[in-house]
């Protein structure tokens, strides 16, 4: 799967991620922020899930119709937990993600919002 890990993702998931075989890019990397506008559309026109720990994302998808290919919330998550649950909703629920759901995910539970394509 390709992924984009938002910068205020723990950087150590992208080393985690990218060991269990998956393309990552973590926009921690970049220049400058652009925006989760553009960080968004960057995803999509990629073909990448982004993971994020920002509900702002899933508001420009629901609210505004923004196109994506999946987002991850991550809430509440310690570091220590942040790459295996990532990789676990990855492996578990990357058709779902690519066909544009939603996921939220907190210690005690997972919440997917399917796409309405």
């Amino acid at each position: 799967m390709k992924i984009l890990l938002d910068t205020c993702v723990w950087h150590g998931v992208l080393k985690e991620i990218q060991e269990a075989g998956h393309d990552v890019i973590w926009t921690g990397d970049w220049e400058r922020d652009p925006g989760d506008t553009e960080i968004l559309s960057f995803a999509y026109n990629e073909g990448r899930i982004l993971v994020t720990l920002d509900k702002d994302f899933g508001e420009l998808a629901i609210l505004y119709g923004q196109l994506h290919c999946g987002i991850v919330r991550l809430v509440n998550l310690s570091i220590e937990k942040q790459a295996n649950v990532c990789d676990m909703i990855i492996e578990k629920y990357g058709d779902e993600l690519f066909a544009g759901a939603i996921i939220t995910v907190d210690a005690d539970r997972v919440r997917i919002r399917s796409s309405k394509k």
